[in-house]
């Protein structure tokens, strides 16, 4: 039995998603509905910021929403991009768009919600957000959200880009 349990914990600790592994391929959708490969997720050779996040969550849009007040300087100090991975459901995905706009968020968001990249990705719970190196690599993974975590997560972007404060 103990070895059962200890085959179930090594086979989740190796599906989740590790730093140094790729971008797994799922089908996502844009706004517009527009199909999208997950491996096509790029940022031209600079860090890109990967959030899950629902409309439900409120500390996801917390989160979104401290990011959006700082992302522009971010951009121009590092030239990282964000990327809003929703996990509406079928339910509540129509909610996203509306909510996106009346935000005015200047992320690239996107739509899974079938939940396969969610899956790929092992995200259990959501504010998830990963950090990828310009090779499509992930570097760093951090799970919810408390003010001042948006910090955190500009450190290891400028970090990664190379770029002084």
């Amino acid at each position: 039995m103990k070895n059962i349990v200890a085959l179930g914990l090594l086979t989740i600790l190796l599906s989740a998603a590790l730093p140094g592994s790729q971008i797994p391929s799922a089908m996502v959708q844009t706004l517009d509905g527009k199909k999208v490969d997950t491996r096509s997720l790029s940022n031209g050779g600079k860090p890109m910021i990967i959030n899950f996040w629902a409309t439900w969550c409120a500390p996801c849009k917390k989160e979104l929403s401290a990011i959006a007040e700082k992302y522009d300087d971010w951009q121009a100090k590092t030239g990282v991009k964000l990327i809003a991975i929703s996990i509406d459901d079928a339910r509540s995905s129509a909610r996203v768009k509306p909510y996106v706009n009346g935000q005015g968020w200047e992320y690239d968001v996107y739509l899974d919600p079938n939940g396969d990249f969610k899956r790929a990705l092992n995200v259990n719970n959501v504010p998830h957000t990963f950090l990828v190196d310009g090779a499509g690599e992930i570097v760093w993974q951090h799970n919810n959200y408390e003010p001042g975590d948006e910090n955190e997560l500009f450190k290891k972007v400028l970090e990664l880009s190379g770029s002084k404060k």
